[in-house]
Formats: structure tokens, C-alpha cells, sequence
């Protein structure tokens, strides 16, 4: 069996296997197609190790994505929970799962590995590559997987692979390189080509190895374990609980600023003028419409989120635009014994990547970063306290005097480190903050529907008269 015949059989186990990843954005219903558009053999031993770049065919259209497949000649138990099947040629599993796989994996980083064609592994210089440390999948992830291996060093692999250069990997070398150690460092990546639509060759962005933060906890974690005690004692103040946020707020709205203050220094910035910003309310504007096609409860809320859009229309005044974080919220966040540190800089992943990479105000991201204290504070009163209980109302009210004091002193930390302070630009602000809810009212729609209250409450809020 030549090796192209062995890995047409485990192809054929994909289609199935696929629509049952989180990870997997296409239709999970309707029937797969999937079409190698690369392949690679990095290891021809035990366990045999495929690098494939698929092309998969699904009802809302054709996206490339990255499944490395190790096959064993025997069945593994501990691989079960990634195992893909059977073929003449062994047992294929998802080879990120697999630590023998993912040892050679990273082995492939060393100055003295054997290239192989179509996939490149790149390493900055002075950094150490911790071989030989065995790797953990770290939980949580959505849209990509994450290999941790030993506590020095993290591989972040891309799962939907797309043309050109990933975000993630432009903005973490653009802060390595101006010294920046508000993010984990990169320490190397992977890049590749595969054959596109047209019969050309596609080069783009594959995985990305940095550093691992240890000690770190998540934004989100934190933030909860706040609101978490403020509800516990309902007849308290926000800033009257041991469990008080607001200090660290106020240091994220620094770290902010200062990551924002860096990438304007080392990447391009702009302006956005009036017809930039007439464009700009363009999109928000249809992205509202699309919305109330998908959840018709927005309907109601529609012309007071479009006066904020309209706003916009109506500015003489230029807008200063750079390279921002893109899709900012407390679980892009960590906190370590030496600070914050922000992560995952590639945008929103449903977006094009020429949007992911598009220039806009800073302020995008701090008003991305509001939403996310609001959600902190009320996703509480949905799973824990709903409507019928009778402490509901009471805690509702917490929760507001939660967002807005921790609202506050992020942009309080954000101004003391910035000559930009969010709060200076409420028309913005407001369009940006709506926008995102809106986003956010079609995300719940989809994925998490007893969510959906958290971000109809921010629009109906938004959409009222200033």
C-alpha cells in the first residue's frame, strides 16, 4: 500500500469525525466533503504522523483546516476520546492528542530536524525550545488547540487555516521585538502552503509556539470569583466586598493601554476620516440587519442602535486608527504574579482576516472589554439566580453597580497610561459597545440560547435615547 492509499482510508474518516469538534465551524447537519489540499509525512514510524491541510465543503461553504493524524498499529485506550478509526494501515487518532506525535511535532523546531517539504518551522533567535518535555492539551479551547509542554513553552495550533500571515503571530512578534512583557513571548511558528481553489499555491499560518505563563489565572475566573462574592452578600456595595475588583480593573486598563501605546510605536496607524467613518457605520449597520434576520427580538431595539451608528455618519472630526487587539475580553486576559498579560491576538475568527487585520480606534477594545465586565456580572443571575427568584431583582441591581464601578476604573488605569481615555469619546464608545452586543445577541442565538437575556438587556440599555 503506497502512503497516499494509506492516508486516503483515514480521510474517509474525517467527515463524520469533523462535524463532531468544537473547533469545527461549518454545518453540522447537512452532508461534509473533504478534499486534501496538503499533505505530509512527518514521522514514517510508530505511531506514523500526517501533517494534512483539508479542504472541507459544508452548507455555508469551503474552509481549509488543519487535522494532524497519527496512526498506531494497535488500538490505544488512552487515545479513545480522539480516536478517528480503523484503516488497513492501523488506528487513526487526532495526532495533537497524542504525546508521541507531538513530540515530533516539536522536534521538527530543532536547527539539525529534516525539512519537509510544505510545512516550515521557524525559531527566534536566542530562545530556548523546550525538547523533549512531554505536552498536555489544555482545555477550554474553542477554535484552536493548545499544547502545553513542560511549563515553558505553549503551541497554539490554528485549526481553520486561511492565506497570509495570522494575526496572532504578526502582533506577538511585533511586541516581542519592541520588548514588550505585557504578552508571553514568541518563541517560533509554523507556517505552510497548500494547493487553493484555483490550482495555485496558498501560503499561510499554521501554528504559533510562545511562551508559557505560569502562575496565570484567567480574566474571566477572577472577575466571576468577584461577582460570585458580591452576591453572596447581597446587602453589600460592590466596593464594600473583600472580593472588590476594581484594583485590578484599573491595572488591565493600563496593561491595555500601554499594549496599544507599543503596537502604534513598531506597526502602521492611520485615521479614519468621514467617509472612513460613514463606511465604519456601514458595516455596523448591516452586521445589525444580518442580526435581526437571525434573532427578530432585536427588531424592537433597531433604530436606537442605528442613531449610534448614524453618529458616526455625522463626525467631521478625523479618527486616529492602529492595530488593536480585535476580539477583547476578560478571557483573552491573565493574570500573573508579575501583572496582567493580554493573549490570543487573532481577532474575531468568524471574520475575514483582512478585517481581522484592519486598523481601528483603541477604543473598539475597551468598549469590548466593557461588555465583558457587564457579562461577568450578570451570567451569575442566569445560571445561578433567575428571573423567579426572589433575590433576582436585588442582585440584578448589584450586578449593574458591578459593571459600572469596574467600567470605571478600567478606564481609569486606561487614562493614566495613555493620553487617550475612552471615556473622551462617548459617540464612539456607544457605537463600538453596540455593535459588539449586537454581535454578541447573535452568538447566544446560536451556540448558548439561555444566555441570550445577558445581551438583550445591554442592547435594549443601548438602544434607549442619551
Amino acid at each position: 500500500m503506497t502512503p497516499d492509499q494509506r492516508l486516503s482510508e483515514a480521510v474517509a474518516l474525517l467527515p463524520e469525525w469533523l462535524r463532531h469538534q468544537h473547533w469545527f465551524t461549518g454545518g453540522r447537519t447537512g452532508p461534509l466533503g473533504v478534499r486534501p489540499v496538503a499533505t505530509t509525512l512527518l514521522h514514517d514510524g510508530e505511531p506514523r504522523v500526517w501533517h494534512l491541510l483539508a479542504e472541507v465543503t459544508h452548507d455555508d461553504g469551503a474552509d481549509v483546516y488543519q487535522v494532524p493524524l497519527s496512526v498506531h498499529s494497535r488500538r490505544s485506550d488512552r487515545l479513545d476520546h480522539v480516536h478517528l478509526g480503523h484503516t488497513a494501515d492501523g488506528h487513526v487518532y487526532d495526532a495533537l492528542h497524542d504525546k508521541e506525535a507531538t513530540a515530533v511535532l516539536l522536534d521538527h523546531f530543532a536547527d539539525d530536524a529534516a525539512p519537509v517539504e510544505g510545512v516550515r518551522f521557524h525559531v527566534r533567535p536566542d530562545v530556548k525550545v523546550p525538547y523533549g518535555e512531554s505536552s498536555l492539551v489544555l482545555p477550554g479551547e474553542h477554535h484552536n488547540t493548545s499544547l502545553a509542554y513542560g511549563d515553558s513553552a505553549l503551541l497554539k495550533v490554528f485549526r481553520r487555516v486561511h492565506s497570509g500571515l495570522n494575526p496572532d503571530v504578526e502582533l506577538h512578534e511585533a511586541l516581542s521585538d519592541a520588548g514588550c512583557t505585557l504578552v508571553a513571548p514568541l518563541l517560533g511558528w509554523i507556517d505552510g502552503d497548500w494547493t487553493g481553489d484555483d490550482g495555485g499555491s496558498v501560503t499561510g499560518s499554521l501554528a504559533m509556539l510562545r511562551g508559557y505563563l505560569t502562575t496565570a489565572s484567567d480574566g474571566w475566573a477572577l472577575a466571576t470569583a468577584s461577582v460570585r462574592d458580591l452576591y453572596a452578600e447581597g446587602d453589600l456595595h460592590a466596593d464594600e466586598v473583600g472580593g472588590d475588583f476594581a484594583a485590578e480593573a484599573y491595572r488591565l486598563g493600563m496593561s491595555t493601554a500601554r499594549v496599544h501605546e507599543t503596537l502604534a510605536e513598531v506597526l502602521p496607524t492611520g485615521t479614519m476620516a468621514p467617509a472612513d467613518l460613514n463606511a465604519l457605520a456601514d458595516t455596523m449597520t448591516g452586521r445589525l440587519e444580518r442580526a435581526v434576520a437571525v434573532v427578530p427580538e432585536l427588531e424592537r431595539f433597531a433604530a436606537g442602535l442605528r442613531a449610534h451608528y448614524d453618529v458616526l455618519r455625522e463626525r467631521r472630526d478625523p479618527v486616529a486608527v492602529q492595530r488593536i487587539h480585535g476580539s477583547y475580553h476578560l478571557g483573552q486576559v491573565l493574570r500573573t504574579v508579575l501583572g496582567w498579560k493580554l493573549v490570543d491576538f487573532e481577532g474575531e475568527l468568524m471574520a475575514p482576516v483582512a478585517e481581522r487585520r484592519a486598523m481601528h480606534s483603541p477604543v473598539r477594545d475597551a468598549a469590548q472589554m466593557l461588555r465583558s465586565f457587564d457579562y461577568a456580572a450578570r451570567h451569575l443571575l442566569i445560571t445561578d439566580h433567575p428571573p423567579e427568584d426572589p433575590a433576582h431583582d436585588q442582585l440584578a441591581y448589584r450586578a449593574q453597580e458591578w459593571t459600572q464601578r469596574n467600567s470605571e476604573a478600567f478606564c481609569n488605569g486606561y487614562a493614566s497610561a495613555s493620553q487617550l481615555d475612552p471615556r473622551d469619546e462617548p459617540e464612539l464608545l456607544a457605537a463600538y459597545e453596540s455593535d459588539t452586543a449586537v454581535y454578541e445577541v447573535v452568538f447566544e442565538a446560536r451556540r448558548r440560547p439561555t444566555w441570550l437575556p445577558i445581551p438583550l438587556a445591554a442592547v435594549e440599555r443601548l438602544a434607549r435615547p442619551v
